[in-house]
């Protein structure tokens, strides 16, 4: 990880942990290209977690949104999960 991506990381968990009591609902929101394989591997990383996913393809269809409601622990949670999803090729986290 290099060091953008760790002050962004490191900024993200300090505010999440001033925001809320934990655990907490948390609204991950990605962009992918519209391939199937990512689209599973972004809900796979949810599984079994009780999360409530939406997709929905762009006009175009070259892009599908992602959003994904679930109970999450802690901040640290939520960055281990963006830091899983960022190895998707093309993948936005909003």
């Amino acid at each position: 990880m290099d060091n953008k991506s760790e002050e962004f990381y490191a900024r993200l968990k300090e505010e999440l942990a001033g925001s809320a009591k934990w655990p907490a609902e948390y609204l991950f929101k990605f962009i992918v290209p519209t391939d199937t394989e990512k689209i599973n591997k972004v809900e796979d990383t949810f599984n079994n977690m009780g999360a409530v996913i939406e997709t929905t393809q762009s006009k175009t269809g070259k892009y599908t949104s992602i959003s994904v409601n679930v109970k999450m622990e802690g901040p640290q949670e939520i960055i281990d999960k963006y830091v899983a999803l960022s190895t998707i090729e093309g993948i936005i986290s909003l």
